[in-house]
């Protein structure tokens, strides 16, 4: 009778350890945005959503609308929800800081995606190297125009790539406007990354008798608006603009030779470095590909800074923004 008895004990413990196994819980990813107003972080979005399933995570998005008092009552929900990483893209670089001591509170790890948080102790930072993009987009245009009048309008204080974008410029212009080829005619920060800021700055330029040569911009929404004011005035596809992010609407100004280039970035690359860190960083393990650590003021993070980045023009498009989808021959 007793080894009947084991005979049935055995195969019914190999059975609920195999259904224990297969019902091992997921990692909980919540994803904290600013806003999904631009087409940029309509792509972040759906790829990390993708991204996370397809490693058998589980997202959870939540986007503040640009508003860092709702971003902080999302990060609540988050803990509430169980979570065990939080990705942030800050609303404000400076406000986030009690969203990342609110999560260490919880024993909640919180990695910083595209935009570092400020003097806090956020664990993790993953973005792609930003004084590279700033450099890369003043050396272009400075190299066509090595001479002349430049606009610099960078994205909104409350953001730290705008400062890195712009080092990155000025640690090209700066040699030659010392060496007074170069006048920087406008040097703004915008209160936010959208058209309209940009727009409104150049068509008052234009309106007071300003000239320019040559305009530098922190993302291709910021290029579109002082597109917009150069048509106004006359100007367009005689002032070299440069904007990044490879939106669609920044290509279409490419082939229409209103744009000078755009920056691209492997956006996939971003995802799944962020994805299968929040993983590890679940299981309690330290991510190893870190290859840099960066200052936050507080601490030095560690850091995936994604260097693979390149300028975009007519000349390249077909080579490197038709195959990754982004515009179909058709619509060009």
């Amino acid at each position: 009778m007793k080894r009947c008895l084991q005979l049935l004990i055995l195969p019914a413990i190999y059975i609920l350890t195999l259904v224990l196994s297969g019902c091992e819980s997921k990692t909980k990813i919540g994803f904290l945005m600013d806003n999904t107003n631009l087409e940029r972080w309509k792509k972040d979005k759906e790829l990390f959503e993708k991204t996370a399933k397809d490693l058998k995570a589980v997202p959870i998005v939540k986007v503040a609308n640009s508003d860092p008092e709702l971003q902080y009552q999302q990060a609540l929900e988050l803990i509430d929800e169980g979570v065990d990483v939080i990705v942030l893209i800050p609303c404000d670089i400076n406000k986030a800081i009690k969203i990342v001591k609110v999560a260490h509170a919880n024993n909640i790890p919180v990695i910083s995606y595209d935009r570092l948080v400020k003097n806090c102790n956020v664990d993790y930072y993953i973005s792609t190297d930003n004084i590279y993009l700033g450099e890369l987009q003043a050396d272009y245009l400075s190299k066509i125009s090595p001479v002349g009048n430049f606009a610099l309008i960078s994205g909104p204080t409350t953001d730290n790539n705008a400062f890195l974008i712009h080092l990155g410029w000025m640690n090209v212009l700066q040699p030659l406007i010392d060496k007074g080829d170069i006048k920087v005619v406008i040097d703004k920060h915008t209160d936010f990354w959208l058209p309209d800021e940009s727009y409104k700055i150049m068509k008052n330029f234009f309106k007071n008798g300003g000239k320019v040569d040559a305009i530098l911009c922190g993302n291709d929404a910021l290029a579109s608006g002082a597109i917009l004011a150069l048509k106004e005035f006359g100007y367009d596809g005689r002032v070299l603009v440069a904007g990044q992010d490879a939106d669609m609407n920044a290509i279409r100004n490419i082939v229409a030779g209103t744009q000078t280039i755009t920056i691209y970035k492997p956006i996939e690359s971003l995802v799944y470095a962020t994805v299968e860190a929040a993983k590890k960083l679940a299981k309690g393990e330290a991510p190893s590909n870190m290859n840099i650590t960066v200052n936050n003021g507080k601490r030095l993070v560690p850091a995936i800074l994604i260097k693979n980045i390149q300028p975009i023009n007519r000349h390249n498009i077909e080579m490197n923004i038709i195959p990754k989808g982004y515009l179909k021959k058709t619509e060009q």
